[in-house]
Order: structure tokens, then sequence, then C-alpha cells
């Protein structure tokens, strides 16, 4: 799957009770992790065992998940509920009805686009297992880093970004509506200010 090494491939279904259990649910979590996911299936195991891979400081080994989801419009938090079941890296194969993205936590919840299963692939590029989970991260996330920035600083620099831009957006709306000449003109200040600052 994905285009691992075969080696890596395994079949290991995760039963509910134990995904409850290892996080301790109430009822209600358990409805709603019951109402957007039918199966959890491991399906890839990458480690130094199965590939010609040195482990990485932090990464010694990392899993792939298949999750078979029950709709299409999941609640993220449930998704990031099972990357806290597993005690190493996760990277998660959503899919329903023939559809698939891939997904991955670090610091936040990053994802692909919806796309056909078999079009989905990642590659192990890298010397070590950190640096080849990152550059799947990197893959998943969209993410360009820039100005010698780690992983987890260019993420946070993207959300700080897409906020301000959001902001803009929603003050320019504001502005087009505004009647009043002054409070026009003060809402266009803070729209330049903003962009200015970005």
């Amino acid at each position: 799957m994905l285009g691992l090494p075969k080696s890596t491939e395994c079949q290991q279904i995760i039963p509910k009770k134990v995904i409850y259990a290892k996080n301790e649910l109430n009822t209600a979590a358990k409805a709603k992790l019951d109402a957007d996911i039918k199966r959890v299936t491991i399906v890839n195991m990458v480690a130094p065992t199965n590939v010609a891979i040195t482990a990485g400081e932090n990464v010694k080994s990392f899993c792939v998940a298949l999750v078979s989801l029950k709709q299409e419009k999941y609640d993220e938090k449930n998704i990031v509920l099972l990357t806290k079941l597993v005690k190493q890296n996760m990277l998660m194969i959503l899919e329903y009805n023939g559809k698939a993205k891939l997904v991955a936590f670090h610091t936040k919840l990053l994802q692909t686009d919806w796309s056909d299963l078999d079009a989905l692939s990642v590659s192990l590029e890298g010397l070590n297992l950190d640096v080849i989970w990152e550059n799947i991260l990197i893959q998943i996330g969209n993410v360009e880093i820039a100005d010698g920035n780690t992983l987890a600083e260019q993420i946070r620099q993207d959300e700080e970004r897409q906020k301000i831009l959001k902001q803009i957006e929603q003050l320019e709306a504001q502005a087009r509506k505004e009647s009043n000449p002054r409070k026009k003109f003060e809402l266009v200040q803070r729209i330049r200010k903003l962009k200015e600052g970005e």
C-alpha cells in the first residue's frame, strides 16, 4: 500500500474496544468515534528490521493505519484521538467510498485532499527515519520550509499567515458593506496594517 516495500506489509485490526480502553472514553465520546469510524487496520510497519533504513534519534519506526470511515464529513478530534492510540508515529489512510486521503499529526493534523486510493503514495526519502518521517509530513501537509525553519516552526508560521489572510478577508467584506466614510477609512487602515505585517 502507498508504494511502500512489501516487507513492511502487515494486517493487524485494532478493535474499537482497545481504542476506547486506551483513551478512557466516556459514552458520548465513544458514540462520536463510532459514528465516524468503521474499522482501523495497521497495514504497514516501517522499521529498520524490515527496510534497509537506520532508526532516527526520535523516530524508531512508524506504522500506516487504514481507517475505514462511515461518513466523509468526520470529526477531526476522532482522528487526533487515534494518533494517540499508538505510542509511535502513525500515518493514516482515511478511506470512504473508494476515495482516500493521507493524514498525520505533527503539532496539528496534516492532510491531503481526497483522491483515489490507488493514486496515494509516499516515498521513503532520507538517510534515517527522522528525515523520512519529516519528508512524509512535508508531502502530506504540502509544507514549504523557508528561512531555515524547523517543520513545527513553518507549520506555526503558515497557520498565523492563514489567520491574518482570513482576518483581512473579513475586514474587506466589512469595508465593502460600510456606508460611513470614517468607519470605512478605519477599516481600510486596519487592512493595510495587516497586509504590511504579513
